[in-house]
């Protein structure tokens, strides 16, 4: 099946199988599925060795074995349970040599199996192709406000509610700032970010409002995809306001690692060096290293970020100016579902 083919029934798939190795598939993979490797890292690392020192021929029958071995184990474990019925969708990097020997075995017990021919880079060169058509078919709701306004709680209190909800921050695990990084999670790779943004924006009814907060071009590592980025920038906004109190109490709640673990939180404020200075930054550390960390959130808040977030408004936003203003009674939880469900009602 062609990749274009593969984007319009995916979903119609029982199992789509990855058949290339884990470090490959934790690179990215197509939407849900599942990592069966013909050769694992090390072994491709094997053969790859022998085409060079050897040749093709003794690495060829050393990676026969090798697969054959995985794939029986792959059928041992996945598949004595399944129906004549399943169909599986099976993929490898291009040739299709991995997925194609899988495939055979799978064809001689009797199961229908589907190739993506030219496999995952075929697949990444149509789904990046149809990003934009995906973002064209679609109107968002942009969701601004300066930074501890809540903007993240709104998001998840309007899916709770049922509103379409494109999270970007959560795809990729980053809060889109220069001290967004939340430790211990890593960022997806932008292929993989990609493909997420990608299996979101196609699940969307076209007759429904997406929300989306006010990204800029990049969150954390990882590029939003420019059509996007475009479509966000011409759309209507909802201007969410919070109390600077509330603000700095929120945000003292979201970032409570920096409260936990202030050698960190100095280490992060360097960044912030080239923009305020290094005496602004200095001062700055050694209130956290006294343990006033909510002076310094309400200085960050005023002297870098709320500047910096209004003018990138201005700027970049065309209908910001015209943003329908609204405030939930607080920063908590409650308040967020309360305004959410009165922006559904609307």
């Amino acid at each position: 099946m062609n990749a274009a083919d593969v984007l319009a029934q995916l979903d119609t798939f029982d199992t789509v199988i990855d058949a290339r190795s884990e470090s490959e598939f934790a690179l990215d993979h197509l939407p849900g599925a599942v990592n069966w490797p013909t050769l694992n890292d090390e072994e491709r690392k094997l053969i790859g060795t022998m085409y060079v020192q050897v040749n093709q021929f003794e690495a060829k029958k050393r990676g026969a074995a090798l697969a054959a071995r995985n794939i029986a184990a792959h059928i041992e474990r996945e598949v004595i349970d399944k129906p004549r019925e399943w169909k599986p969708l099976a993929y490898c990097w291009r040739g299709g040599k991995r997925s194609g020997s899988l495939s055979l075995v799978l064809d001689q017990i009797g199961f229908r199996v589907t190739l993506v021919e030219g496999g995952y880079k075929a697949f990444r060169a149509a789904m990046l192709l149809d990003i934009p058509r995906q973002v064209a078919r679609l109107h968002f709701q942009v969701v601004c406000g300066t930074t501890g306004s809540g903007k993240t709680r709104l998001l998840q209190a309007l899916a709770i509610a049922g509103a379409q909800v494109l999270d970007l921050e959560a795809l990729a695990n980053h809060r889109s700032s220069v001290l967004g990084a939340i430790p211990g999670l890593a960022q997806p790779s932008q292929k993989h970010f990609d493909s997420l943004v990608w299996d979101a924006l196609r699940g969307f009814d076209t007759d429904r409002p997406v929300f989306v907060e006010s990204e800029s071009k990049k969150v954390g590592n990882v590029a939003v995809p420019t059509t996007l980025v475009e479509r966000m920038r011409e759309s209507p906004c909802l201007d969410l306001n919070l109390p600077m109190d509330e603000r700095v109490a929120l945000l003292m709640e979201d970032y409570d690692f920096f409260v936990k673990d202030s050698a960190h939180f100095c280490e992060r404020l360097d960044v912030l060096a080239e923009f305020r200075g290094k005496a602004v930054v200095q001062a700055w550390k050694e209130q956290v290293a006294s343990g006033n960390v909510e002076s310094v959130v309400r200085d960050l808040l005023t002297q870098h970020y709320d500047p910096v977030y209004l003018q990138s408004m201005q700027r970049n936003f065309r209908q910001y100016p015209q943003a329908l203003s609204i405030a939930p009674s607080d920063r908590s939880l409650g308040a967020m579902r309360q305004l959410a469900e009165e922006l559904l009602k609307a």
